[in-house]
């Protein structure tokens, strides 16, 4: 199973810690985020990491390397001269031939405790080309972004274009994709923001939904970063 990282990001609302570190690396409980991101993401199912990273990249590439300490096969796709935002490295990694027919996405700055398997096994079972998972938020940790109908996105909208409908869950933080997707919808050589193919996917009724009961964690902010530390130290998430 791959998952891709997305990872190029500045990090900026985690100043001053991202002044000189990226934010895959800034300390969580003791140690660096991406060891905690990359064990949980094994005890999840995976087996191999895509990390497509920007800013500092190179600081991951060095402590990360090709994943065997942490029982991994890890791979790197990089933005280059201008950021390419969260669509273009999938593209980038599609190129060069770095993508698994079907495989999972999530940020460089969540922490979710969920097995992975029961999320690809729903892709495949959906015949989508995109599934996102999400949770039933009700903006408690977010604004919700998300209705859902079943087994499908009735549409997924962060910028607030359809006041009318009633959005009660959350891009939980992992999608799962197909190359074909990545084809159809990224063009080569663009930055490409993800929601906005994902928003076209589901008003035309062809983005899956898969729904988890736990939540999500992140590490984005500082109050994010406080809250997981608190969660691993007293053991209300999993940190293997």
């Amino acid at each position: 199973m791959q998952v891709v990282i997305l990872a190029g990001g500045k990090g900026t609302r985690l100043a001053p810690l991202t002044d000189s570190l990226p934010k895959a690396l800034v300390p969580v409980a003791g140690r660096p985020f991406a060891d905690r991101q990359l064990a949980l993401l094994r005890a999840g199912g995976a087996s191999r990491i895509l990390y497509a990273i920007g800013h500092l990249g190179e600081r991951i590439r060095d402590h990360v390397g090709d994943g065997r300490r942490l029982g991994l096969a890890v791979d790197y796709v990089e933005d280059g001269p201008e950021p390419l935002g969260t669509g273009g490295p999938l593209r980038v990694a599609l190129d060069a031939g770095l993508l698994a027919e079907r495989f999972l996405v999530t940020y460089g700055d969540s922490y979710l405790p969920i097995d992975l398997r029961p999320v690809m096994a729903a892709l495949a079972a959906s015949g989508a080309a995109a599934l996102m998972t999400v949770f039933r938020n009700d903006g408690r940790w977010d604004g919700s972004n998300v209705a859902i109908r079943d087994d499908r996105i009735l549409l997924y909208d962060k910028r607030g274009r359809h006041p009318q409908v009633t959005l009660d869950h959350i891009d939980y933080g992992m999608l799962a994709l197909t190359r074909g997707f990545v084809a159809d919808q990224i063009p080569a050589g663009e930055a490409v923001d993800l929601a906005e193919p994902l928003y076209r996917l589901s008003r035309a009724g062809g983005l899956a939904a898969h729904p988890v009961a736990t939540r999500f964690w992140e590490v984005g902010s500082h109050a994010g970063l406080a809250e997981l530390e608190a969660a691993i130290a007293d053991g209300t998430v999993a940190a293997p």
